[in-house]
């Protein structure tokens, strides 16, 4: 019996979505053993649950999102979180620093209509079994999350830091013999360095890596020059509100 797959959207940019679109070289083995019976993005012919994997994008930021979550966990014997938007509440979550009104006013005529509130990521309301990270995640990852919801086993997800990717590809080290701003040592693997591979450093897209070391690399990145504002934000910028980055991001 085929597996049946919901896939959902929060707040995000939907790019963790166009990513799992690409999967189509590999659907003609998957949908011999999965039938994708929810996802907006690539089909009108939406049919209800319950289903055997939800697979969530996007952080929470409205009261009406608590409520979808948490239907959807109901719905769904597996949960997957795709995305730093889910993970952590990514990008979107830079305006929790922000006063919730001051945000609203930035970006909407009347602001008055809406029901809004901090981001967060899903698995304030609910458990989350899978967490992919990134911005987005590689396929790679979701492919391994899927093949191993097929299995019934745990996937093998890297939680190594980047900086073991830049070796395998021989890469100079950006921070230690350029200066500059790279954090690859505390953000987990997943990407293949793409970024260092072609000379610009990691911007930490992957959030953090297995127990980083967030008081030496803070330390290091004032070595190179950078202020306590910078470092701030550089922690803030993806996972701010990740638990091993919520001091320094003075959440």
């Amino acid at each position: 019996m085929k597996l049946k797959i919901g896939v959902f959207k929060f707040t995000s940019c939907s790019g963790c979505q166009i990513e799992l679109l690409r999967i189509n070289e590999n659907l003609p083995g998957l949908l011999n053993l999965m039938d994708f019976q929810n996802w907006t993005m690539a089909s009108s012919n939406v049919q209800q649950g319950p289903y055997d994997i939800a697979i969530v994008e996007g952080g929470i930021s409205t009261p009406e999102g608590i409520e979808e979550i948490k239907t959807i966990r109901r719905n769904s014997k597996l949960l997957i979180a795709i995305g730093d938007c889910a993970v952590f509440g990514g990008i979107p979550s830079i305006r929790n620093w922000m006063k919730q009104r001051e945000a609203e006013d930035l970006v909407y005529p009347k602001p008055e209509h809406l029901k809004s509130m901090k981001v967060s990521s899903i698995d304030e309301y609910v458990k989350v079994d899978v967490y992919l990270k990134g911005c987005p995640p590689h396929l790679d990852d979701m492919l391994e999350a899927l093949k191993a919801a097929i299995l019934n086993i745990r996937p093998r997800l890297r939680q190594h830091p980047v900086c073991i990717e830049c070796k395998f590809y021989e890469n100079e080290c950006l921070l230690t013999t350029y200066k500059q701003a790279c954090m690859g040592p505390v953000t987990a693997a997943g990407c293949g360095a793409i970024c260092p591979n072609v000379g610009r450093t990691c911007e930490g897209c992957y959030g953090p890596m297995s127990n980083p070391n967030v008081k030496s690399m803070v330390e290091r990145l004032r070595e190179i020059g950078l202020t306590d504002e910078d470092i701030m934000r550089k922690f803030r910028k993806y996972a701010g509100t990740s638990e091993y980055y919520r001091e320094v991001a003075r959440l």
